[in-house]
């Protein structure tokens, strides 16, 4: 009976080391402070891209002069989706054609930039026109160990990397919060930057606050990787037999 105690600790100890600890814990490093300030210094204004697709619109004390700053396609009205209603997309040059003013180039500015620069121009051909940009395209994508992985569309042109995984549905528990992975993509240049989530550091990381079709991947812990793996696979096979031939052997030691 001593040898199927040793055996069963033994059984028990092996399962419970399958899966390290690991800290769940957001910020965990802050301290126990009632408050706690620090500045914000990260550029939460995103920066127009080539390949944007902007709604602009153009509003003047005159009627008639609204019409002339409406693209041929929202005035036939054969916009199809979304992203092509009233949309001006940002050329290779950085550039839209915008009805009346022509060619101007609007990467590398963000939306508040854009806005006085294009009042500028329509303001050569009608006078005090109130112009608004929005972005069309400004997506976020968050994949991995969330409860909902999913594409969101951002409305109001900023949010951060807590705000997206909110929106996922969080993390699971197998998701390594020490080593989450933002993919930005920008003027042809692809960057990938991994984040410790523990530290409250990442508050000043310039990958804090998102940006247009940014990507967040949340890896798997080693356990859950181990587990779904392909040699592991027959891995309740082998957790069913030992559990049955533990029952043989208790049985056996009892009889004898």
């Amino acid at each position: 009976m001593r040898y199927l105690y040793i055996f069963t600790f033994l059984f028990l100890a092996l399962l419970s080391s399958c899966g390290a600890k690991r800290n769940l814990i957001y910020f965990s490093d802050l301290s126990d402070s009632s408050e706690i300030v620090t500045k914000v210094i990260s550029n939460v204004n995103p920066i127009i891209q080539q390949n944007d697709i902007l709604d602009i619109s153009v509003n003047t004390l005159s009627a008639e002069s609204n019409v002339l700053f409406i693209s041929n396609s929202a005035r036939q009205g054969t916009s199809n989706s979304y992203l092509d209603k009233d949309g001006y997309k940002v050329d290779q040059n950085g550039m839209i054609n915008f009805p009346v003013v022509g060619f101007i180039k609007l990467a590398g500015l963000n939306l508040e930039e854009a806005q006085k620069n294009l009042t500028k121009e329509i303001n050569k051909y009608v006078k005090d026109p109130v112009v608004n940009i929005k972005f069309l395209n400004f997506r976020i994508t968050v994949i991995g160990e969330v409860n909902r992985p999913e594409t969101f569309l951002i409305t109001d042109e900023r949010i951060n990397l807590l705000e997206a995984l909110g929106r996922a549905g969080d993390m699971t528990p197998y998701g390594k919060r020490e080593n989450v992975l933002v993919i930005r993509e920008a003027n042809g240049v692809r960057n990938m930057v991994r984040l410790n989530l523990n530290k409250k550091s990442i508050l000043n990381s310039p990958y804090f606050y998102l940006k247009q079709n940014d990507v967040i991947y949340v890896e798997a812990e080693k356990t859950k990787q181990k587990i779904y793996s392909n040699s592991n696979r027959l891995m309740p096979v082998w957790v069913s037999a030992i559990s049955a031939l533990t029952v043989l052997l208790t049985a056996f030691l009892y009889n004898n």
